[in-house]
């Protein structure tokens, strides 16, 4: 009987198994036919490459096998031989096909060019095309990159509440989690909902970030991460922003800022080689597929010759460090039209995050130091009463890729920062208590995964990185 081996094994193997019989299961990308035999290209999905087959007339059943369309699931036995097609090694001779689910012509993924938002419309299928299927294996092999990463230089992984009572950025952006009925909601004597009645006795949300717990954790720990889902009902339609994505956040005790930007830095490289390492034929082909116009990355990084060699350069540089103040007078002194303010007060904005990264650095640039009016409360506070340790990494053709800070560990200061934000301190007892016994000098950062991988792969909406985006009006799957 033959041995069922996948793509990926049989490339592996390569002309070591000339000669051999295995069996294949797939999906028919596609069948051209001649006078005497057909050639089907066959793909299943843990490879990049397809395999072609030759199947004979003198195949049982070579009627249907040469009438198969694409999406036709298959199992293939056959005989490996060496190739004489362009840009191929190997081949198998088919010695049997069976037809498992046949395809119709009302199949949506036939062979021709296929938009990427039609693709977003049937999501569910979009891990049957070469495009999809080399973004999912390049999103896996991050997934088990950041756990490398991390458990390589001795962090814990800690699984933080998806469902929270706290608003751990103070945006106010969450979604709600109840078991109350909304058709007959209990009210208290001030008529507002009465939350007390509910699951957990108070209102609870989905969480934004697993932050305030890891502190927690790394504060008796040491060195922590989370990397999990979080959740924002910011009402974004904008190709950078999801309601649901995957966050990695670690957490370290006695680290200052400069040690977190460090840390960073060296993960993003990490990651960068990590993709050129073991998903180089993915990132080719992605490299090499049209890219579509005024996405993210944009012109000035897509319509270049080789993209692949833009992340490199990121992976190899030294990152620039400059303050918040020295970046946007930077800005201010450019000439350039900016859309939005660059005096110092003024938010930075993706304009001004690439500006920096893609024309006047040109290569990744971290910006720290930035006005405590618009950063969140636990940030650890400057001496100058004005600005907090908070640091943004940004790189080309993105913008910002990575957001943290030093913690504040002054009990004082921190109620006072939360008094200033109108936060309840009441939820954050606990959190508060923490700069009670044995408080340390900590930091941590958070990356987006979406918006790395966005990055690292080129593509240019964020809804094509995850399988099944969660944006407004936008939960079909």
């Amino acid at each position: 009987m033959a041995k069922y081996l996948s793509l990926k094994e049989v490339f592996s193997q390569g002309e070591k198994l000339i000669d051999q019989e295995v069996e294949l299961k797939g999906w028919i990308r596609s069948v051209r036919n001649s006078k005497t035999f057909s050639f089907v290209v066959l793909n299943d999905g843990s490879s990049q490459a397809n395999i072609q087959i030759i199947a004979d007339s003198s195949l049982e059943n070579y009627g249907p096998v040469s009438s198969m369309l694409s999406g036709t699931s298959v199992i293939i036995n056959g005989i490996i031989k060496p190739s004489g097609g362009k840009g191929q090694s190997i081949e198998m001779l088919a010695k049997s096909v069976t037809i498992v689910g046949p395809a119709n012509e009302e199949f949506p993924l036939q062979k021709k060019s296929t938009s990427l938002e039609f693709l977003r419309e049937i999501a569910h299928l979009r891990s049957r095309t070469q495009t999809f299927g080399a973004i999912w294996r390049i999103r896996n092999s991050l997934q088990f990159a950041t756990h490398k990463f991390f458990n390589e230089r001795g962090y814990i992984n800690i699984h933080t509440p998806i469902i929270t009572a706290l608003d751990a950025e103070g945006a106010g952006e969450m979604f709600k989690v109840t078991t109350l009925h909304l058709d007959n909601l209990p009210k208290d004597e001030k008529k507002q909902v009465d939350y007390s009645q509910d699951y957990f006795g108070q209102e609870t949300s989905l969480s934004v970030s697993g932050q305030l717990q890891a502190e927690a954790m790394a504060i008796g720990l040491g060195k922590v991460y989370t990397f999990g889902p979080t959740f924002r009902s910011e009402n974004s339609n904008t190709k950078r922003h999801l309601s649901e994505f995957w966050m990695v956040e670690p957490e370290v005790a006695f680290f200052d800022l400069d040690q977190v930007a460090e840390l960073a830095a060296e993960y993003i490289k990490y990651l960068i080689n990590y993709a050129l390492e073991n998903c180089m034929d993915e990132l080719l082909f992605l490299n090499h597929r049209p890219m579509e116009k005024g996405g993210v990355l944009g012109a000035s990084i897509n319509e270049k010759e080789n993209y692949i060699e833009e992340i490199r350069k990121v992976a190899n540089a030294t990152f620039v460090k400059i303050t918040y103040t020295e970046a946007m007078d930077i800005c201010s002194k450019s000439g350039k039209k900016f859309e939005f303010p660059t005096n110092w007060g003024a938010e930075m904005q993706t304009e001004h995050e690439r500006y920096l990264a893609e024309e006047y650095y040109k290569g990744p640039v971290i910006v720290t130091d930035y006005p405590k009016a618009f950063k969140a409360f636990y940030m650890k506070q400057n001496p100058d009463g004005k600005t907090v340790r908070a640091m943004d990494i940004l790189v080309p053709g993105v913008g910002e890729i990575v957001g943290g800070s030093q913690r504040e560990d002054d009990l004082e200061k921190l109620q006072n920062a939360i008094k200033e934000k109108k936060m309840n301190d009441k939820d954050l007892w606990w959190y508060l208590e923490l700069r009670k016994w044995g408080s340390v000098p900590h930091g941590g950062f958070g990356l987006g995964f979406e918006r790395a991988l966005l990055y690292i792969t080129g593509m240019t909406n964020v809804r094509d990185i995850i399988p099944f985006p969660r944006a407004p009006k936008n939960a079909a799957f």
